[in-house]
């Protein structure tokens, strides 16, 4: 499909997501305040739509569509596109005086279990949040980070200085690996596969669990959460449980919007390391052992049953989600970098952007 950008200055909402269907065509806007977005499988269609617009808007062609609300968008030899923030992470290593610093191989130390005291609270709390939130927005382009950025996100009401300093870490990586992002091509199959793990009762400060999941759709990665559990799991197998009630949510809302744009996809089949929850998915009788959790229990259960999805088994050094649950070694962490599809685009042929139409001027 072909992209192009435009914007116009009297949009009324924040989001919105319109389609045009044609026989020959589709074409899909999406529109944040006053920035657009157009792909149509027609570019004829796209000229036409953006003639229409013209006529009651004042438009500016500002050449092809190469950066989006912070995102900049770099265009592949396949006709798949790579999705990186290299400017957004200078401009945050030069705030913090990190951008000649020695860059890191893993943003987290493999097996580092942050605690919530430990040290002394550090001089400038609100510089510590204002670089936590910017590592935040981020993640939207890099999900290898999602498991370190969530960890220091749990101490913005009282920073101290061990927490500190794995936000430099986390910062000293990406200095290491700025012109990385998330790499999307096209693909005739759009099959849905989720992939979800749980670190059971990792937080040494509360015993809570750490979900983590990624969703993708053909080869491309297109969702992915690393979350701690609001409450404590009693077991190893009710960790994974919640983590899998979790991904199935995401893959539901995946599969309703994939079906108001008239995508077609197959069945989805969600991956699990833990044989325990593989089992309960399918086992019809009720142990006195899950009954605390029984609504996720029957939530996925329900959707195993109607034929909506299929848990499967994955052996654990396969898993990839185990990226979104914990510190893991270097060899491991670039495994699971390269199959969540974050790659350099030193590595990458890539070509000019297609010619778009951006901000406009009243």
């Amino acid at each position: 499909m072909t992209l192009r950008s435009l914007g116009f200055n009297s949009a009324k909402s924040d989001t919105a997501l319109f389609m045009r269907f044609t026989p020959t065509s589709k074409t899909y806007v999406l529109v944040y305040v006053d920035d657009i977005i157009i792909t149509s499988s027609s570019s004829s269609e796209i000229i036409s739509l953006i003639a229409h617009l013209n006529n009651k808007f004042s438009l500016k062609d500002l050449g092809p569509l190469h950066y989006f609300l912070g995102i900049e968008v770099q265009h592949h030899s396949d006709g798949g596109i790579l999705l990186s923030q290299s400017k957004y992470i200078r401009d945050l290593l030069h705030k913090t005086n990190l951008l000649d610093s020695k860059p890191q191989p893993t943003p987290m130390v493999s097996g580092l279990k942050l605690t919530a005291d430990g040290s002394f609270s550090v001089q400038d709390p609100t510089h510590y949040r204002s670089i936590v939130g910017a590592l935040q927005y981020i993640t939207v382009t890099r999900p290898e980070i999602s498991f370190s950025v969530n960890k220091v996100c749990q101490f913005m009401h009282k920073p101290q200085e061990h927490h500190w300093r794995a936000v430099k870490r986390i910062l000293r990586y990406l200095q290491g690996s700025i012109t990385y992002g998330l790499h999307i091509k096209p693909s005739q199959q759009l099959h849905i596969m989720g992939f979800c793990d749980s670190d059971w009762g990792s937080d040494p400060d509360d015993r809570k669990s750490t979900t983590g999941y990624c969703v993708y759709l053909g080869p491309n990665l297109v969702s992915w959460s690393s979350k701690k559990q609001v409450v404590v799991s009693r077991s190893s197998t009710e960790a994974e449980y919640r983590g899998l009630a979790a991904v199935t949510a995401d893959i539901l809302w995946l599969q309703n919007l994939l079906k108001e744009l008239r995508v077609p996809v197959a069945l989805p089949r969600i991956y699990c390391d833990n044989l325990g929850a593989v089992h309960l998915t399918a086992n019809p009788v009720m142990h006195s052992r899950t009954k605390h959790f029984e609504l996720d229990l029957h939530f996925v259960r329900d959707k195993v049953l109607s034929r909506e999805l299929v848990v499967i088994h994955l052996p654990a050094e396969f898993q990839v989600a185990d990226i979104l649950t914990k510190a893991i070694s270097n060899p491991q962490f670039t495994t699971f970098r390269s199959k969540l599809k974050v790659s350099s685009a030193s590595t990458m042929s890539l070509k000019g952007g297609v010619k778009g139409i951006c901000q406009t001027g009243s």
